[in-house]
């Protein structure tokens, strides 16, 4: 028998289910899925490692070797937590696949990992089911049964489907975990694919458990109740959250999804400390109409990776909180600002054991307020950096070229040592000359009673200068019968300087995103050529009644 070891994930469940089997380590809550009508999940340490076992004897019944892969789609429910648990147990590896993938996307991913199943909620079995089709590998579907939505489809209306809530009821023992060494992959999370296909980042076991450090890392009490509403398809919501939680002992809480209307509202009830955020998310949550009892919340601190700074101070104030800020890709990379330390507007400093550079496009360090890419490496430089895409080694090796994980970020270092985020490569805004930061168009727009949420990006500048952009303010209405485009670029013109000012206002239901709450500006792009009648101009919007 293999000695138990707590950077694996199995073996973290199983030693505290002996030791704490009773705590109510997560809780999956429902105030913001159906206003609190449906009882929250819970699950203490007992609950996953009984889970965890039974999903995993699912799976050797399906004849699934060490190795193997299956994709895992669903948003945040328990079974998500217990089917990971259990491929960690079997030695497997899942493949996380944000519930709104579709179509060709979804077939890519499941074809590209080479998926012999996949565990999924009713409500994404009807795009399992024709991506089936076109995945030879494919030999059988587990679905979970929750009837939320009106996408879920009853699981004896599709062939070959078989129940999750049906495996999980039968009687099983405790297996052997098939895990043989740390480096075993654990998962494979896909890029976004914002820049061609998506890539797949194999994630051993102990990546995981190295991750559960974080809490340490970011502060974490003994009593802290960290919640998000990320999905945990998406690496945020794992490192920053539940890994930490599982081998802490925190009452983690979780949301179905994101919901900035009633964020606070779930942290009030359930008595969440701490949350976690990404980029726009923080705007979103910042263009809710003030309430009065905004700052009456347990939140005393925000994690976050991305804090806009022209709202960072105003965010803390509103709602009575401290923010954490760090930086990190899903390939690596580390730096953190603590509470009360360092300058606004900076994600930090490298982590320990980590030397982090700004490199321009021939490797040479820039110098102090120089825009360059983010790159880092191991501090000892005899170490290369690893990254491991799937089925890729030409895309390995690139993205770790002369010996720097490149981050395709871009961001400078001041003479103090501390790092700044600018933009993502290749995805500067620059309006008349001027780089234009997002941040600050965005906050005068959120502040408008009008507005709900709103993204900030860029076009071909209409003049057809070279590397010109024309700024589009990307816009979804508290209301849509009563917004007015010509009193949002009224607040522009107060606000901003001139050339902040947004050339265009696009209108929409929703801003398109990612499972980890990125705007997908792809998807913007073609909104903003297909449907012109949803983009105003300055002197189109003064026309509207």
């Amino acid at each position: 028998m293999r000695e138990r070891n707590d950077w694996i994930l199995a073996d973290m469940i199983e030693t505290r289910a002996g030791q704490n089997p009773d705590l109510d380590v997560l809780t999956f809550e429902h105030l913001s899925l159906d206003g609190g009508a449906t009882p929250d999940e819970v699950r203490t340490y007992a609950d996953l490692h009984r889970n965890g076992n039974r999903i995993a004897a699912a799976l050797l019944g399906y004849g699934m070797e060490r190795g193997d892969r299956f994709g895992l789609m669903m948003r945040n429910h328990p079974e998500y937590v217990e089917s990971m648990i259990a491929a960690s147990i079997s030695g497997c590896v899942f493949v996380p696949i944000d519930p709104r993938t579709r179509g060709e996307k979804l077939v890519y991913m499941l074809r590209n990992a080479g998926c012999r199943g996949v565990i999924c909620s009713d409500y994404c079995l009807g795009e399992v089911t024709r991506a089936r089709k076109q995945v030879p590998d494919m030999q059988w579907v587990l679905g979970l049964e929750t009837g939320e939505g009106p996408e879920a489809v009853p699981l004896e209306s599709e062939d070959a489907v078989d129940s999750l809530t049906e495996a999980l009821a039968k009687p099983g023992d405790t297996l052997e975990p098939r895990i043989q060494e740390l480096t075993d992959p654990l998962q494979i999370i896909y890029t976004s694919g914002t820049t061609g296909d998506p890539k797949g980042v194999v994630f051993p076991n102990v990546r995981f458990g190295g991750t559960s450090m974080l809490g340490t890392i970011f502060g974490y009490q003994p009593d802290e109740r960290p919640y998000t509403g990320l999905s945990l398809t998406h690496g945020n919501a794992q490192a920053v959250t539940l890994a930490p939680s599982l081998r802490m002992g925190l009452r983690a809480i979780f949301s179905r999804r994101f919901t900035k209307s009633k964020l606070f509202d779930v942290c009030r009830a359930h008595g969440g400390t701490t949350f976690s955020q990404l980029g726009g998310m923080a705007t979103a949550i910042y263009s809710e109409p003030e309430r009065s009892d905004d700052a009456n919340n347990p939140v005393r601190m925000l994690v976050s990776a991305g804090m806009p700074r022209a709202i960072w101070e105003a965010f803390e104030k509103r709602f009575g909180l401290e923010i954490y800020e760090w930086y990190g890709a899903v390939e690596g990379g580390f730096a953190f600002k603590p509470v009360g330390e360092g300058p606004v507007g900076s994600f930090g400093k490298p982590a320990p054991n980590l030397d982090m550079r700004i490199l321009d496009e021939n490797d040479v360090e820039c110098a102090p307020g120089v825009v360059g890419e983010i790159c880092s490496r191991p501090e000892n430089h005899a170490e290369k950096p690893e990254v491991e895409y799937f089925a890729n080694p030409e895309a390995s090796e690139k993205k770790t070229q002369g010996g720097w994980l490149r981050s395709g970020d871009m961001g400078h270092r001041e003479a103090d040592g501390w790092f700044y985020f600018d933009y993502r490569k290749g995805g500067g805004l620059r309006h008349n000359g001027d780089f234009i930061n997002p941040g600050f168009v965005e906050r005068v727009i959120a502040e408008h009673p009008q507005v709900s949420d709103v993204f900030v990006y860029g076009v071909d500048a209409a003049s057809g200068a070279p590397g010109e952009k024309d700024v589009v303010a990307a816009i979804v209405p508290e209301e849509a019968a009563a917004f007015s485009p010509s009193s949002v670029f009224e607040a522009c013109r107060a606000g901003l300087e001139s050339n902040f000012v947004p050339s265009y206002l696009q209108v929409l239901d929703e801003i398109p995103k990612t499972a980890s709450e990125k705007p997908q500006i792809r998807f913007l792009l073609e909104a903003f050529t297909a449907n012109p009648e949803a983009v105003f101009t300055e002197k189109a919007a003064s026309t509207r009644g």
